[in-house]
């Protein structure tokens, strides 16, 4: 399965390393609209990620190295994210999703009306472009337990462990 990143004229992509690993990154005219870890699942169209230029992504590495180092809880980047209006929603809702919480896939779907399948919100949620900064590792199983993440179980696992980052900033100091 391939998702198309965008390749409209302007794309461009840079490859950053970062506490989780590599992370491609890809925009469009200056705003963002993908985050791909390695082996990202599903695999992203890399022919729409444009030339590599590695100028012009300072702001979203110091803000992603930020967040991944626990010394902020929001971005604040220009993003666009293309996809069917259903995906659309479901990344809104995760988006809402507040720092150091996590949800489930069957409330994700109840807060999208009667008859919505979770597993139709798993799917969504498995099509984010946006990994970290639309934050779909904050999606669990009804259970609790951990399901699967585009990055990796090992980093989802990471970004969820408990004490590591939550509420730190939460709190006013």
């Amino acid at each position: 399965m391939t998702v198309t990143a965008g390749g409209a004229p302007g794309a461009t992509h840079t490859v950053l390393a970062t506490r989780l690993g590599q992370v491609t990154v890809v925009q469009e005219d200056g705003t963002l609209t993908g985050l791909y870890f390695p082996r990202h699942w599903p695999r992203p169209d890399r022919t729409a990620f444009g030339p590599r230029a590695d100028d012009g992504f300072e702001d979203v590495e110091r803000q992603l190295g930020e967040y991944l180092a626990g010394d902020r809880a929001v971005f604040e980047l220009p993003v666009q994210v293309k996809g069917i209006e259903f995906d659309r929603r479901v990344w809104e809702l995760i988006s809402g999703v507040p720092y150091g919480k996590t949800t489930t896939y069957g409330d994700l779907a109840r807060s999208l009306g009667a008859g919505i399948d979770p597993r139709d919100v798993g799917a969504a949620v498995g099509r984010n472009p946006l990994c970290i900064v639309i934050p779909c590792h904050r999606v669990i199983g009804s259970t609790g337990k951990l399901t699967g993440y585009a990055g990796g179980l090992d980093r989802k696992r990471a970004r969820l462990r408990p004490g590591m980052w939550c509420m730190r900033l939460l709190i006013p100091m």
